[in-house]
């Protein structure tokens, strides 16, 4: 993430000084450009029998989340588990 000091309202010192000592220093940053990386989404059509379908909605609704929800963790699990 990219921010910039709000340096109207506290000098480095001051700053540093807060987030050493585990103070919140969120209201000295400007976050309307923050950015996380990796997280940028691209869409991807899948096409999953019926029955799949099913499984995962039933699985979902269980959960309490959304299908995309549901896939998008359980690829995510995958995807860890293969790089551990």
């Amino acid at each position: 993430m990219i921010f910039e000091y709000d340096m109207k309202n506290i000098n480095t010192e001051e700053f540093d000084k807060l987030f050493d000592n585990g103070k919140s220093i969120i209201d000295y940053l400007d976050t309307s450009k923050a950015e996380h990386p990796n997280l940028k989404s691209r869409r991807v059509n899948i096409d999953f029998p019926l029955w799949m379908v099913q499984k995962i909605d039933e699985k979902a609704r269980i959960l309490g989340l959304s299908r995309q929800a549901l896939i998008k963790m359980w690829i995510a699990e995958k995807l860890k588990s293969e790089t551990a």
